[in-house]
């Protein structure tokens, strides 16, 4: 458990750094926005494509990650829509559920795995991202559409977000470079990994400014529906999908870590933007990332890390 503490543990206060500065509203402005952008838009891309394109991708089981994640991520989204009656949420406050249950904090998944297994856990995690991205940002935009919280004008603005989207982007570039033989070259090796270093530090700093504490007085059942889902069920049904397709140690750990992240922040904003329940949002993201701080290193721990 000292080795598990030892890895996640600077991560954490990381976050507590950022929700401290944010609390303080330290450096004050619009300067954390415009931060968040940055990682989003640049730093982070910018690490993906460093680490896609020149990862030896021989050596992860792409398929059995891909069916373990990817296939735990349908099983549960199919069941909050057998549900959906059953729980009396609105179609706003379902989609914030709905988000809660299957987007992960990236920066987190990324940090993790390479503090727990090094540039292999993190190239693990690239590969994971990749398949996962796609996937969970259609998703997520589907729902939207099938919930009936977006206007014409949201389904064509959330479509061009959708193809825009900068992480999407940055692991195709980091594939293509990848599986053509180009890699990096020249000088662009250097770049990207510089700025890639930026991105992890600054991005779990980013995640803690954006927590909401107040928004936890909103008691309401899609909280924890989607709190048990993304923090307990998830990880259990990765554990068992692991085992079944016999994924490795590394691997084990680095999907075990995925499926137990808290939401993303980033899901706020897509709340906001495309008729979701904001507050609730809000109050899931805050109320993940904290109990992820127990229930993380707990998982991590079951499986021997």
């Amino acid at each position: 458990m000292a080795g598990i503490a030892e890895a996640l543990g600077p991560l954490f206060l990381l976050i507590l750094l950022g929700a401290v500065l944010g609390a303080l509203r330290i450096p004050g402005g619009d300067f954390w926005t415009r931060m968040e952008k940055l990682i989003y838009f640049l730093l982070f891309p910018a690490m993906l494509i460093a680490t896609l394109a020149r990862a030896d991708i021989s050596r992860v089981p792409v398929v059995s990650i891909a069916i373990t994640l990817l296939g735990a991520m349908a099983v549960f989204s199919a069941l909050l829509w057998w549900a959906r009656p059953r729980l009396g949420l609105t179609a706003a406050a379902f989609t914030s559920v709905f988000q809660g249950a299957v987007r992960f904090n990236t920066y987190v998944g990324v940090a993790g795995a390479a503090a727990l297994h090094g540039s292999h856990g993190a190239t693990v995690a690239a590969v994971a991202l990749a398949l996962m991205i796609p996937v969970v940002n259609v998703l997520c935009v589907l729902t939207f559409i099938a919930a009936g919280t977006l206007g014409r004008s949201g389904f064509w603005k959330s479509l061009g977000a959708l193809v825009q989207n900068p992480l999407i982007l940055a692991c195709l570039a980091g594939i293509g470079l990848n599986l053509s033989g180009i890699g990096l070259p020249g000088w662009s090796a250097g770049s990207l990994e510089l700025l890639g270093r930026a991105a992890l530090p600054l991005g779990l700093v980013a995640v803690g400014v954006a927590l909401r504490p107040h928004a936890l007085l909103r008691r309401d059942l899609g909280l924890w529906v989607s709190s048990l889902v993304k923090l307990v069920l998830m990880p259990v049904l990765v554990l068992i999908l692991g085992w079944v397709f016999g994924l490795d140690r590394v691997s084990q750990d680095v999907a075990l870590l995925f499926a137990a992240l808290p939401t993303a922040t980033s899901a706020y904003i897509l709340a906001r933007q495309l008729g979701g329940d904001a507050d609730l949002m809000a109050g899931l993201i805050t109320a993940q990332t904290l109990l992820a701080m127990l229930t993380l290193p707990l998982w991590m721990r079951l499986v021997g890390s």
